[in-house]
């Protein structure tokens, strides 16, 4: 626990300094956080169902020219999935310290489309099965990955003030597991607020 809260110490400080370095007037800081639809592919076969969770972070957008910026975020994100059937229904949580780096365009002062990597740092799981009887429900350790990494697609909205509304999609090319390819599939519905 010692060595992933060092880690994040060293994002959030990274963070902080990337912010800071002021070279445009654009750039700036903010709080974003929203909505997540998070799932897991397995073997490429086809998608779990998917966890109902949300994300919260802080974020910090520095611009290179007027159309194009590059944004650093710190992100807390409920990430997981749900497997239904006749038996019940089994609950995967995991938890996340995300950090994304977004290569942003704006095609106009307002609008804009967002492409680049993330790493993350699983902080927490829990595994729940709920089968309908108390008796028969149990939680077990399927031991997840620590790390994950990925890509990020989306677009969005940004108004003079400085709200901004977004879609992403997280494609994870790391493993959770050690067995069955399982990677992290997860849309994101963000509300965001420059400070």
């Amino acid at each position: 626990m010692k060595k992933q809260l060092f880690i994040v110490g060293i994002l959030f400080s990274a963070l902080t300094i990337y912010s800071q370095d002021d070279l445009s007037k654009n750039s700036n800081i903010g709080i974003k956080g929203g909505y997540n639809l998070a799932a897991v592919n397995f073997d490429g076969e086809g998608e779990t169902g998917q966890r109902h969770s949300f994300h919260l972070g802080i974020y910090g957008e520095s611009f290179v020219s007027e159309a194009f910026a590059f944004q650093l975020e710190l992100i807390y994100s409920q990430q997981g999935y749900e497997i239904s059937n006749s038996s019940g229904k089994f609950t995967q949580k995991l938890n996340y310290i995300n950090l994304p780096l977004m290569f942003k365009a704006y095609p106009d002062n307002n609008f804009f489309l967002e492409a680049g990597s993330q790493i993350g740092l699983a902080i927490s799981h829990k595994e729940e099965f709920d089968s309908g009887f108390n008796i028969f429900d149990t939680s077990n350790e399927f031991d997840p990955s620590s790390f994950d990494w990925g890509f990020n697609f989306g677009g969005g909205f940004k108004t003079n003030s400085g709200i901004s509304f977004g879609v992403r999609y997280h494609l994870g090319l790391g493993d959770i597991y050690d067995e069955g390819a399982a990677k992290n599939r997860v849309w994101q519905f963000s509300l965001g607020f420059d400070l």
